[in-house]
């Protein structure tokens, strides 16, 4: 109850679209090979950021 108002850091919104992208690159995997893998890259600048973080 008390983290209700708690704002997510940088690492958790970084990861939160990291997982996003990749679900999108699923979907997209079936019909948009071009853009499915545009997703893959995208998704994986942003792990690098995430383990920079770290």
């Amino acid at each position: 109850m008390f983290g209700l108002f708690k704002k997510k850091s940088e690492k958790e919104i970084l990861q939160s679209e990291y997982e996003k992208l990749l679900k999108e690159s699923y979907t997209l995997s079936t019909t948009n090979r071009k853009l499915s893998d545009q997703k893959t890259f995208e998704a994986d600048e942003i792990m690098k950021k995430i383990e920079q973080l770290s």
